[in-house]
């Protein structure tokens, strides 16, 4: 092997476990850390568990990593239901009692539309994103 052949080997190898030992989830979703519990992200698990054929000890850390600060978890663990007849104060007891959170309905950033069917409200979700 020539020199520059065990250079570039050698930086491959150090960049993988560098990745592995940083945990995956961590790199690839830095804004899924803190979340507590969900389904497992399939992406995340196999790129630790490709760790897993190289050496035990990077994956191991890195499913180790994952797991405490919660980015292997994909997100939107969270489902909220509103019955038909709801306002703007169910909703917010509702947000206060979820998240212990208050909404100013009163504040210029805040719209508040009456919507005939899910069709609409998804519509509108699909146009906020």
């Amino acid at each position: 092997m020539t020199g520059s052949r065990k250079k570039i080997v050698a930086l491959l190898l150090a960049s993988t476990l560098t990745t592995q030992l940083a945990a995956c989830g961590t790199v690839f979703y830095p804004e899924r850390k803190g979340q507590i519990s969900g389904r497992i992200d399939p992406v995340v698990a196999i790129a630790n568990g490709v760790g897993l054929l190289f050496f035990i000890v990077p994956g191991v850390v890195a499913f180790a990593v994952d797991f405490a600060t919660g980015a292997i978890y994909l997100p939107g663990g969270r489902r909220a239901e509103l019955g038909p007849n709801a306002t703007p104060d169910s909703l917010n007891q509702q947000l206060y009692a979820s998240t212990g959170h208050q909404i100013n309905w009163q504040h210029d950033a805040v719209q508040v539309e009456t919507l005939a069917s899910i069709d609409q409200a998804q519509q509108r979700l699909l146009v906020a994103y």
